[in-house]
């Protein structure tokens, strides 16, 4: 959750595709952005670090805009 979530998720998801041989990695960031939804930077930080596909929940409209970023962002 927030900026430890996100810091992890950069140092070690790439790493851990292939020491695990994973094929697809999903990560649930509906409160990546500080613990309240997430933001168009964040998202393209996620994928940047190997993040396959993003899911988001109630908190998704949390971030002001989102709701206009969302459409470009092909694997949220």
């Amino acid at each position: 959750m927030g900026r430890p979530g996100r810091t992890f998720v950069a140092e070690r998801v790439a790493s851990l595709k292939v020491e695990l041989g994973a094929d697809l990695v999903i990560a649930n960031a509906e409160n990546a952005a500080g613990g309240a939804g997430i933001t168009r930077k964040i998202a393209v930080a996620l994928i940047a670090a190997g993040v396959d596909a993003i899911t988001l929940g109630d908190h998704v409209w949390d971030q002001k805009n989102f709701e206009n970023e969302i459409d470009g962002l092909e694997q949220v």
